[in-house]
Parts: structure tokens; sequence; C-alpha cells
């Protein structure tokens, strides 16, 4: 089976929407604002990452991007979600990890794009 940017972005931007309503109207009042913005962080980078995925999935030369796109928004978004939820501190210094996973994948889809 061949990995689908197009649709692994759709699914991810499904759970960024679902994530973010899970937020607005399930934590607001149960976490504290600091960890409520670090839950809001990672939806909106998951949907970074979701968006751009589904853009690199109707490139036919965009094959390199995609996984390090999906692994990075997966490590910093998850990182940020756990933080939030469970107020377990060290999980921050895996963020970055999430962060520069991205942004390899978005410097190889510019370095792809100008394949043609």
């Amino acid at each position: 089976m061949r990995f689908n940017a197009l649709q692994a972005g759709a699914l991810l931007a499904a759970l960024a929407v679902a994530l973010g309503a899970f937020g607005a109207h399930a934590l607001n009042t149960r976490i504290d604002p600091h960890m409520l913005a670090n839950f809001e962080t990672g939806v909106r980078y998951q949907m970074y990452a979701a968006l751009a995925l589904m853009v690199l999935g109707t490139q036919a030369g965009q094959v390199r991007a995609p996984l390090p796109i999906l692994l990075g928004a997966l490590i910093f978004s998850v990182s940020l979600y756990v933080l939030a939820l469970s107020g377990v501190r060290w999980l921050g210094a895996i963020t970055p990890i999430g962060g520069v996973l991205m942004i390899v994948g978005l410097v190889l889809a510019a370095l792809d794009g100008g394949q043609r």
C-alpha cells in the first residue's frame, strides 16, 4: 500500500477540527489557560501540516516531503496535547523534534517543487 499524502492530510485535518472543538468546549474551563494555549498551538500546527499534506498530495513530484511533515506534526502536536492534559513538562523537550521534522519536510517540498 502506497502512502497517500492527500488522504493523510484530510484525516489529519478532520482530527484537528475535532480536537479544536474538544479544546474549545471541553477544556476551556478545565485546564490552566497556559496549558489550553499549548493545546491550541498543537491543533493549529496540526492543521498547517494537514493543509500542506493535502496540497503536496496533488503534486506528482512530491515524494520526499509528506512523511517528515506527517511524522513531525504527530510528534509536535501529540506532545503538546499530552503536555496540556497531563502537565508533564518534560514533553516540551520532545516538541521541537516534531517542529524540525516539519521544517525538513517543507524544505524538501520546496526542493522537489522545482523539479518538473
